[in-house]
């Protein structure tokens, strides 16, 4: 199974440096986990710098994968790996996510770098 962080969708949609490294646990919808969290992130980020419609399509790839929800125990996951491992909230979040289903993350932000189960590409 595979979760890809926010920053790692946008830079994908945006055929970013780093794109292609994204593109294979993108597009194997059948073992992505998408974070509730991170469609937030990446909604907000898409309509602010591209527009809604962009932000929509965007959103309607993500909702093709399997969406985990952030219920009372994920959050609790997620506050003990946020204060474990120093990880802002959507990223502590994201990170308990992967380790409730066996995730490896993908990313290029560094609040991940040294993490165990991560893919990162700075």
């Amino acid at each position: 199974m595979n979760v890809v962080d926010s920053s790692a969708w946008i830079s994908f949609f945006r055929g970013e440096r780093n794109a292609k490294k994204f593109a294979q646990p993108i597009e194997d919808i059948e073992h992505l986990v998408v974070p509730s969290i991170t469609l937030t992130e990446v909604f907000k980020y898409m309509n602010r710098y591209l527009g809604e419609s962009y932000a929509l399509q965007a959103i309607a790839h993500m909702n093709q994968a399997l969406v985990a929800p952030l219920d009372s125990m994920l959050a609790v996951d997620a506050a003990v790996l946020g204060l474990e491992f120093e990880l802002p909230l959507a990223d502590s979040i994201i990170y308990a996510t992967a380790k409730k289903f066996g995730a490896r993350v993908w990313t290029q932000d560094a609040d991940f770098k040294d993490l165990p189960g991560v893919e990162y590409f700075p």
